[in-house]
């Protein structure tokens, strides 16, 4: 008896978790509809043309796109004729940097900016 009452828990509890993931998914499906018609081109059009004034928006530059080459590696080592890398390399081992960049050195008691 006991094996039967758990056996009919553990179907209950799938219909109900089946019923959930219906609902998921009707729930999804009309986001994607609402996600299609809030994107589609000309209604994007209409919206800017409205507010033109206000989002002061400009086409963009050639000069502005760049390619994913050119966007730097998360963690990428800067060439090695890279100035302001060293620089900042250096800076950073030594001890006592401050937010503002100036280094303080202890055994003279003089700050450097």
């Amino acid at each position: 008896y006991k094996i039967k009452a758990e056996a009919n828990q553990k179907q209950a509890e799938i219909k109900r978790i089946e019923k959930q993931i219906a609902y998921e998914e009707d729930t999804i499906d009309l986001l994607k509809a609402d996600w299609s018609l809030l994107t589609q081109p000309d209604r994007l059009q209409r919206l800017v043309e409205r507010h033109a004034a206000e989002l002061t928006l400009q086409p963009i530059e050639a000069r502005q796109v760049v390619g994913v080459e050119d966007v730097p590696r998360k963690g990428a080592v800067p060439a090695a004729d890279d100035e302001i890398a060293e620089t900042i390399a250096k800076m950073s081992k030594k001890k006592g940097v401050s937010k503002e960049g100036a280094t303080d050195d202890t055994e003279t008691g003089s700050v450097e900016e």
